[in-house]
């Protein structure tokens, strides 16, 4: 098999202008190491026939630019037009799509090729994708051991080297916290700054779209391609057009760097905070000043993120009643037992307690002194970041709590799933944007990664940080087992 896919965004590009390479042979070569990793169970649903009749049309076509003919995987809660859109649930088992979510038709316009969608927990609700209806996908790094979630299977795709982009969506740490566990780049970019049209609706208020890649260039790269404002979400930021690889290479002496003490606190491992602190001495050594702060509510936010979150879920996922699209009970004898049959064999475990909480908490008063109260500290987290953000740069600090767990590890405290996200949601309750970046191993040869946290709309500045930190290091991403010859 050729190992076209080894090689940089950069280089491919330059073989395919050159007529070394056709697109076809990058398709090709794709599905051969979804094949080859099958047992990683990264997709749900491939797109084989139409990747390859695109890749022969694109054949006759000029490469215009640097994603032209590239693989591309996306989370299976991103809407594409006759490709099966699952969520992960039996409840869209069979659901087609008529229409593309708006990053897809961006990707389109940039003649990328989808080769499938990624597994992930049912409706994006976990961190583990193990409440996926298809079964759990592994890490690359370790079979046994988790990939993260909800994007767990875009974060084992480009971990596996399968292809060189993913799309996920990140609605309290969905990109993040699985590219660390599996060694890969992850951008949730500032909320607005990608459209939501087309992305099956968890939190609204929190989801967002973005990228994992391989490194930090790349990530850049394919923001660049799914930004913008869309008339189908008013929720979008009509923000001008901006290149976010134009800082990478910069010079980062000067730049004032925070990291929250309770980023550092002992919720962390040992092993983790000392290659926190290893990163924090190369940034001092080129020339940062690198600060310990305090911001408020930090503690809380993650059961600010369960009455949002939860709220917006049961309100969301109403849609489905077994009349319109989604699951539908056979021959119920009332309506009743349609709604109340649909939903209970449509949906797992994880997304039924979701949504009985999210109801409770939007019952009658319970959603002002519950709801409406929490929104109120989710602003007042803002203006703590926003605050710091006045003095500082950037803010940084690990992604995870520990490195990736075992599969089998059962939990009886649901309140696990979101603690495994507890350094990540903040920055979904003050819709900012954050990066994981890997740094480092653990003694047993997991991937360890580093939050980097931006202010509004300055994804470009966190680029900056991230690809002098990853040149510093030179670490070998490449999943022990994977072919490293190109």
């Amino acid at each position: 098999m050729s190992r076209y896919l080894d090689k940089s965004i950069i280089e491919i590009n330059k073989m395919l202008k050159e007529k070394v390479i056709k697109p076809i042979d990058l398709v090709e070569e794709a599905f051969a190491r979804i094949e080859e990793n099958e047992n990683l169970n990264a997709f749900i649903t491939l797109n084989k026939e139409e990747a390859i009749e695109t890749a022969k049309k694109l054949e006759n076509l000029e490469v215009d630019n640097i994603l032209f003919g590239i693989p591309i995987a996306i989370k299976d809660n991103i809407l594409t037009k006759d490709l099966r859109t699952t969520c992960a649930s039996h409840m869209l088992d069979n659901f087609i799509p008529i229409y593309d979510a708006t990053v897809i038709s961006k990707l389109k316009e940039k003649h990328m090729i989808i080769v499938g969608k990624t597994n992930m927990d049912e409706f994006a609700m976990g961190s583990t994708s193990k409440t996926s209806y298809f079964g759990a996908p592994h890490n690359p790094w370790n079979y046994n051991k988790i990939s993260g979630g909800s994007s767990g299977g875009s974060a084992v795709c480009v971990s596996s080297r399968i292809t060189p982009f993913a799309l996920g969506s990140d609605t309290g740490g969905s990109i993040r916290q699985p590219a660390s566990y599996c060694g890969v780049v992850g951008m949730k970019p500032t909320y607005g700054r990608v459209s939501r049209y087309g992305l099956v609706a968890f939190a609204s208020s929190l989801d967002q779209i973005g990228p994992l890649t391989r490194n930090v260039y790349e990530n850049a790269v394919l923001l660049n391609a799914i930004v913008g404002m869309d008339n189908n979400d008013l929720t979008s930021a009509n923000k001008k057009e901006e290149d976010f690889t134009r800082k990478i290479g910069e010079d980062i002496s000067g730049m004032k760097i925070a990291i929250p003490n309770y980023f550092m606190s002992d919720i962390v491992s040992d092993e983790i905070r000392e290659k926190i602190r290893s990163i924090i001495d190369i940034l001092k050594q080129s020339g940062c000043t690198v600060d310990y702060i305090d911001i408020k509510y930090l503690e809380n936010a993650v059961l600010l993120y369960q009455i949002i979150a939860m709220g917006e879920a049961s309100s969301n996922l109403a849609r489905y009643d077994g009349i319109r699209y989604g699951h539908s009970k056979e021959n119920p004898k009332d309506i009743d037992e349609l709604y109340y049959g649909s939903r209970e064999e449509g949906f797992g475990d994880e997304v039924k307690r979701r949504i009985m909480v999210g109801s409770y908490i939007l019952s009658g008063d319970n959603a002002k002194i519950y709801y409406d109260k929490a929104m109120s500290i989710r602003s007042d987290i803002r203006t703590s970041f926003l605050e710091a953000f006045k003095k500082y740069d950037l803010i940084i600090g690990p992604t995870t709590t520990t490195t990736a767990y075992g599969l089998d590890v059962e939990d009886p405290n649901p309140l696990k799933s979101f603690m495994d996200d507890v350094l990540v949601i903040p920055v979904n309750m003050a819709g900012l944007p954050g990066l994981n970046i890997p740094i480092g191993f653990s003694k047993d040869n997991l991937p360890i990664g580093m939050h980097i946290i931006g202010n509004d709309f300055d994804e470009a500045t966190i680029y900056k940080l991230a690809s002098y930190i990853e040149k510093k290091l030179n670490l070998d991403l490449t999943p022990k087992g994977c072919d490293k010859s190109v």
